[in-house]
């Protein structure tokens, strides 16, 4: 039986075995055409799985196929976490030495001890056994050098640039890596940013990678069904772009669980948007190596500070000028959409959410009291009810002992939601800076509840903030389905509330078919 090809999730794709779109047309800000003619070097940079290190490989084909160079592939990943040149150097040169003999080029030797100069040293005598060809580099991963290796090795780089040419020095370099050439060097000088004299300032372009468009998902899955003739519902589609936004490793992870897992991967059944979603639930609970390392990012104080101002909503005008925020938009993690820094997906933001609630549920002792109706439905009434309870109980000690003091009312609602739900149900949030609440789709079984989260700050007035409230939750509802009951819970952050009796801290009440919660 002949193999199949499949959307791949793991590593550089290949056309042979995989569902894929050429890369280089999702490239932003590079002249290809010029990196080899006029001898330049310059940077690719793009979020982790989105196609880097496949484009890569395939232009190094492209190029060795044609007369005009040899191209070589390197990775010095296997540089991680060695930051001094002693360690660093002998590890790269090696990286460099394998990968040559990989692609059948010529090995170059390392004819120096001296760390400082062995980088310079290999790249010309590799240029020298490439010659009369000018030899073209392309190295990925970049960024896991730091520290003194990674201001080494930008040092001998700049040094052979100037002596550049076929037989002296490789014509063109591209370092390839998350971030941009000048965050590389701000973390390795202690997070101060280069002076625009910077002798590192070697670089011809930045480019990046885009995610896929809707066209793409589109064309992306024609090539299945082509091959097999299984069909994919407009609806589907649509989901598929609402859920991932053209991020390509949840692109392919959505597709290749559809088709593979959630049906047989010989089924010619079209693909609806139950399958879509079904897929997507798996993604989430199965927490693969591209989502842990998001979660993992919130270890960094600077990162988690991000998130936790895009869960609360609260505006800062400081926000975009952090360097934690830059971080965080070139991980992939935050996007700027309509002028609103938010998290780039919904599928992220389910992920980040249920990362900082996990311990807080694990926290929370089974619920004794019965919150489901006799019909199936949610007793989402009796539900927010035991929450007030559990607020006046646990809250004041439990925000002591927090990491996230900001989001602290959002986080314990949702992991208190999700202690409850436990894989029976579904929790879409939507939250971004600047838009003052956070809104929750709970889904469960046929069933759906809305519920907005608004704080009222010690500057803000509670009529205001009540009133705000009313009108957004309003219009959410509009949006999702008019006959949705809907719950609007506001959080009196302020000190002078706290001093108040419990009894008059939490109260209910219901306007205009809104249920009014004060916590």
């Amino acid at each position: 039986m002949a193999r199949r090809r499949f959307f791949n999730t793991t590593g550089p794709c290949d056309p042979d075995r995989h569902y894929m779109l050429p890369p280089e047309d999702r490239l932003v800000g590079a002249q290809l055409h010029r990196y080899i003619r006029d001898e330049l070097y310059w940077v690719l940079h793009a979020p982790r799985q989105t196609g880097k290190t496949t484009f890569l490989q395939s232009w190094m084909r492209e190029i060795n196929a044609g007369n005009e160079a040899l191209a070589c592939y390197v990775s010095v990943e296997r540089c991680q976490e060695l930051t001094e040149i002693e360690r660093a150097m002998p590890a790269l040169c090696e990286a460099i030495r394998v990968y040559a003999q990989r692609e059948n080029l010529p090995v170059p030797e390392l004819t120096t001890i001296e760390p400082a100069s062995m980088l310079d040293n290999i790249l010309g005598n590799w240029a020298v056994l490439i010659a009369p060809k000018p030899l073209v580099v392309l190295f990925d991963e970049v960024d896991v050098l730091h520290g003194e290796a990674m201001i080494s090795f930008l040092r001998q780089l700049r040094g052979g640039f100037a002596t550049r040419g076929a037989g002296k020095f490789p014509t063109s370099i591209a370092l390839v890596g998350m971030r941009d050439l000048k965050d590389y060097i701000t973390k390795s000088k202690d997070s101060i940013a280069p002076n625009p004299g910077s002798p590192f300032n070697i670089k011809e372009d930045s480019a990046v990678i885009s995610n896929f468009s809707k066209e793409n998902i589109v064309h992306l899955f024609a090539q299945r069904t082509e091959e097999t003739g299984q069909k994919i519902t407009d609806e589907a589609l649509e989901y598929v772009w609402e859920q991932a936004k053209g991020q390509p490793w949840l692109v392919n992870s959505l597709f290749k669980r559809a088709t593979m897992r959630i049906l047989d991967e010989d089924s010619n059944e079209t693909v609806t948007i139950d399958h879509i979603k079904q897929a997507r639930q798996q993604i989430i609970l199965a927490r693969e190596t591209h989502l842990d390392s998001l979660a993992y990012r919130l270890d960094d104080a600077g990162v988690k500070k991000i998130i936790e101002l895009l869960i609360s909503g609260e505006a800062n005008t400081d926000l975009a000028d952090t360097e934690a925020f830059q971080k965080a938009l070139d991980m992939g993690l935050v996007v700027v959409e309509h002028s609103t820094p938010q998290v780039a997906n919904p599928i992220y933001r389910e992920v980040l959410a249920r990362q900082m609630t996990y311990s807080t549920q694990l926290a929370i002792q089974g619920l004794e009291w019965k919150w489901e109706k006799d019909d199936g439905s949610l007793d989402m009434d009796r539900l927010l009810k035991e929450f007030q309870k559990f607020w006046r109980r646990h809250s004041e000690v439990w925000e002591e002992r927090s990491k996230y003091t900001e989001a602290f009312p959002h986080l314990l609602l949702m992991a208190f939601l999700q202690r409850v739900l436990n894989g029976g149900g579904n929790i879409e949030r939507e939250y971004a800076a600047g838009r003052g609440r956070m809104d929750l789709l709970v889904e469960y079984k046929e069933f759906k509840y809305i519920i907005e989260i608004k704080l009222i700050h010690y500057y803000e007035s509670e009529q205001i903030v009540r009133e705000e409230g009313l009108e957004q939750i309003v219009k959410y509802r509009d949006k999702m389905g008019a006959s949705i009951p809907s719950y609007l819970l506001i959080f009196d952050r302020r000190n002078a509330d706290k001093k108040k009796p419990w009894e008059e801290r939490l109260t209910w009440e219901t306007v205009d078919g809104i249920t009014v919660i004060g916590v």
